[in-house]
Protein backbone atom coordinates (compact mmCIF):
# COMPACT_ATOMS: atom_id res chain seq x y z
CA UNK A 1 0.00 0.00 0.00
CA UNK A 2 1.36 3.79 -0.77
CA UNK A 3 1.52 6.48 1.10
CA UNK A 4 -1.93 8.64 1.71
CA UNK A 5 -3.68 4.68 1.04
CA UNK A 6 -6.12 5.70 4.05
CA UNK A 7 -6.69 9.57 3.03
CA UNK A 8 -7.12 8.71 -0.71
CA UNK A 9 -10.44 5.83 0.05
CA UNK A 10 -12.28 8.30 2.43
CA UNK A 11 -11.28 7.04 5.27
CA UNK A 12 -12.19 9.01 8.18
CA UNK A 13 -11.86 11.82 6.08
CA UNK A 14 -15.84 13.57 6.27
CA UNK A 15 -16.06 16.35 7.17
CA UNK A 16 -18.78 15.67 9.46
CA UNK A 17 -20.62 13.39 10.45
CA UNK A 18 -24.06 12.76 8.30
CA UNK A 19 -27.34 11.11 8.97
CA UNK A 20 -26.26 8.63 5.75
CA UNK A 21 -22.95 7.84 7.05
CA UNK A 22 -24.18 6.57 10.55
CA UNK A 23 -26.99 5.02 8.65
CA UNK A 24 -24.60 3.05 6.82
CA UNK A 25 -22.66 2.33 9.67
CA UNK A 26 -25.64 0.93 10.67
CA UNK A 27 -26.43 -1.26 8.41
CA UNK A 28 -23.30 -2.75 7.73
CA UNK A 29 -22.66 -3.31 11.26
CA UNK A 30 -25.64 -5.33 11.04
CA UNK A 31 -25.09 -7.43 8.51
CA UNK A 32 -21.74 -8.17 9.86
CA UNK A 33 -22.47 -8.45 13.52
CA UNK A 34 -25.16 -11.65 11.56
CA UNK A 35 -22.36 -12.97 9.84
CA UNK A 36 -20.52 -13.05 12.64
CA UNK A 37 -22.68 -14.73 14.67
CA UNK A 38 -23.62 -17.05 11.88
CA UNK A 39 -20.28 -17.96 11.19
CA UNK A 40 -19.53 -18.74 14.76
CA UNK A 41 -22.40 -21.43 15.01
CA UNK A 42 -20.91 -22.62 11.79
CA UNK A 43 -18.19 -23.09 13.46
CA UNK A 44 -18.84 -24.54 16.44
CA UNK A 45 -21.17 -27.03 15.15
CA UNK A 46 -17.80 -29.27 13.98
CA UNK A 47 -15.59 -27.67 16.75
CA UNK A 48 -15.46 -28.57 20.44
CA UNK A 49 -11.81 -28.21 21.54
CA UNK A 50 -10.76 -24.68 24.29
CA UNK A 51 -8.66 -22.97 21.10
CA UNK A 52 -11.22 -20.39 20.03
CA UNK A 53 -11.15 -21.57 16.52
CA UNK A 54 -14.17 -19.89 15.70
CA UNK A 55 -13.05 -16.14 16.43
CA UNK A 56 -9.34 -16.82 14.91
CA UNK A 57 -11.58 -17.69 11.78
CA UNK A 58 -14.24 -14.66 11.67
CA UNK A 59 -11.10 -12.40 12.57
CA UNK A 60 -8.60 -13.49 9.95
CA UNK A 61 -11.42 -13.60 7.20
CA UNK A 62 -11.72 -9.88 7.90
CA UNK A 63 -8.58 -9.18 7.73
CA UNK A 64 -8.07 -10.60 4.24
CA UNK A 65 -11.35 -8.85 3.28
CA UNK A 66 -10.24 -5.28 4.21
CA UNK A 67 -7.42 -6.07 2.50
CA UNK A 68 -9.07 -6.78 -0.88
CA UNK A 69 -11.74 -4.01 -0.14
CA UNK A 70 -9.33 -1.23 0.69
CA UNK A 71 -6.54 -2.22 -1.81
CA UNK A 72 -9.29 -2.15 -4.85
CA UNK A 73 -10.48 1.26 -3.45
CA UNK A 74 -7.58 2.83 -3.06
CA UNK A 75 -6.94 2.16 -7.12
CA UNK A 76 -10.15 3.79 -7.95
CA UNK A 77 -10.35 7.37 -8.83
CA UNK A 78 -13.83 8.70 -7.51
CA UNK A 79 -15.11 9.28 -4.06
CA UNK A 80 -15.62 5.78 -2.34
CA UNK A 81 -15.77 7.03 1.43
CA UNK A 82 -19.39 6.04 1.37
CA UNK A 83 -18.59 2.71 0.57
CA UNK A 84 -15.88 2.45 2.78
CA UNK A 85 -18.35 3.51 5.64
CA UNK A 86 -20.55 0.98 4.54
CA UNK A 87 -18.82 -1.70 3.88
CA UNK A 88 -14.87 -1.31 5.73
CA UNK A 89 -15.79 0.74 8.83
CA UNK A 90 -19.75 -0.87 9.07
CA UNK A 91 -19.58 -4.41 7.67
CA UNK A 92 -16.07 -5.65 8.56
CA UNK A 93 -16.36 -3.52 11.81
CA UNK A 94 -19.71 -5.66 12.69
CA UNK A 95 -17.58 -9.05 11.71
CA UNK A 96 -14.57 -8.82 13.04
CA UNK A 97 -14.46 -8.65 16.88
CA UNK A 98 -11.48 -7.46 18.80
CA UNK A 99 -12.75 -7.62 22.52
CA UNK A 100 -13.80 -11.09 21.73
CA UNK A 101 -10.30 -12.17 21.02
CA UNK A 102 -9.13 -10.40 23.49
CA UNK A 103 -11.09 -11.95 26.50
CA UNK A 104 -10.56 -15.49 24.74
CA UNK A 105 -7.01 -14.86 25.44
CA UNK A 106 -7.73 -14.05 29.29
CA UNK A 107 -9.77 -16.97 29.46
CA UNK A 108 -7.49 -19.46 28.47
CA UNK A 109 -4.86 -17.61 30.70
CA UNK A 110 -6.88 -17.79 33.92
CA UNK A 111 -7.65 -21.39 32.96
CA UNK A 112 -3.68 -22.56 33.30
CA UNK A 113 -3.43 -22.90 29.03
CA UNK A 114 -1.01 -20.42 29.03
CA UNK A 115 0.32 -22.32 25.63
CA UNK A 116 -3.10 -21.61 23.86
CA UNK A 117 -3.48 -18.28 25.13
CA UNK A 118 -0.50 -16.89 23.65
CA UNK A 119 -1.24 -19.25 20.31
CA UNK A 120 -4.47 -17.35 20.30
CA UNK A 121 -2.88 -13.91 20.90
CA UNK A 122 0.32 -13.65 18.83
CA UNK A 123 -1.15 -16.06 16.16
CA UNK A 124 -4.17 -14.06 15.65
CA UNK A 125 -1.87 -11.17 15.00
CA UNK A 126 0.52 -13.34 12.50
CA UNK A 127 -2.62 -14.79 10.49
CA UNK A 128 -4.73 -11.09 10.81
CA UNK A 129 -1.50 -9.38 8.96
CA UNK A 130 -0.76 -12.22 6.49
CA UNK A 131 -4.47 -12.40 5.44
CA UNK A 132 -4.83 -8.88 5.16
CA UNK A 133 -1.35 -8.78 3.20
CA UNK A 134 -2.72 -11.90 0.52
CA UNK A 135 -5.84 -10.05 0.16
CA UNK A 136 -4.23 -6.87 -0.91
CA UNK A 137 -2.05 -8.63 -2.85
CA UNK A 138 -5.04 -10.75 -4.73
CA UNK A 139 -6.87 -6.94 -5.45
CA UNK A 140 -3.33 -6.45 -7.17
CA UNK A 141 -3.89 -9.33 -9.59
CA UNK A 142 -7.56 -8.14 -10.31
Amino acid sequence: MRRGFWKDIGHGMVDGVTALALLLVFVGGGAGATCRYGMGRLVGRGYHGAFPLATVAINVTGCFAIGLLLTLLAREHRDVALLTTLLATGFLGGYTTFSTYALEGVVLWNDDKALLALANLVGSVAAGLLAAAAGAGVARLL
